[in-house]
């Protein structure tokens, strides 16, 4: 690989760019490829395919070809609402998994690097944490306090910055109150619905480090849904 190409690599990571590194397994020259830009015209004749790989984030040789799709998919931004017991567990999980993660908490006795050594950690209120981060569809929340004054501004801001994934954990008599709050506050019903309360799949279990596995499970699972 020429060391202009692999300069252009690293600045991409940096940046935490999208792209897919596109090799002939004939000669081994290596491209760039990136959505909705030119492509080298060595490769231009698989543009279509070399696309529908990237769209699926699909490693491999495309079929009948010897050209080879590697992606660099982008961190998924994970937003845990609330440094409680079970986000401990949560940020265990995930550490050898493709987000990013960052735990809003106003209450800085909760929120401490003592507690969560390693991670990004913002001690302000849910929606000026928020606001101060560029956010998009490839942005999940994870709501974990009980406390409406905490959850739900980082619920509605979720909603209508439409992230892939919102969960708030909470029995189903919490659900129900949250969910009236945010009738009240103007959100329609199919806007509610897209929040998973309670939170995580059925697996059974009821200790802290089960919920959480129950949390990232069904995580995984929207994620790769989107695909």
């Amino acid at each position: 690989m020429k060391k202009q190409l692999l300069n252009e690599i690293i600045e991409k990571k940096r940046n935490k760019i999208e792209f897919a590194i596109v090799t002939n397994l004939d000669n081994g020259k290596s491209y760039i490829f990136e959505k909705d830009k030119s492509v080298d015209k060595n490769i231009e004749e698989h543009k279509d395919k070399i696309s529908f790989y990237f769209d699926k984030k699909k490693n491999g040789i495309i079929e009948g070809t010897n050209i080879f799709v590697e992606n660099y998919i982008r961190p998924i931004k994970v937003f845990i609402v609330g440094a409680v017991h079970i986000a401990q567990y949560l940020v265990n999980f995930v550490k050898s998994l493709n987000f990013e993660i960052s735990i809003i908490d106003p209450r800085g006795y909760f929120a401490s690097e003592q507690r969560f050594p390693d991670i990004r950690i913002i001690n302000k209120w849910p929606k000026e944490a928020l606001e101060e981060n560029k956010l998009d569809q490839n942005t999940a929340l994870i709501a974990l306090t009980h406390d409406p004054k905490i959850d739900d501004p980082a619920l509605q801001y979720a909603i209508k910055n439409n992230f892939f994934y919102i969960g708030a954990l909470g029995s189903k008599k919490t659900h129900e109150n949250r969910r009236k709050r945010l009738k009240e506050a103007g959100f329609k019903d199919e806007e509610i619905k897209r929040i998973y309360g309670p939170i995580g799949i059925k697996l059974g279990g009821r200790s802290a480090p089960e919920i959480a596995l129950s949390i990232i499970a069904q995580l995984v699972s929207e994620t790769y849904k989107r695909l």
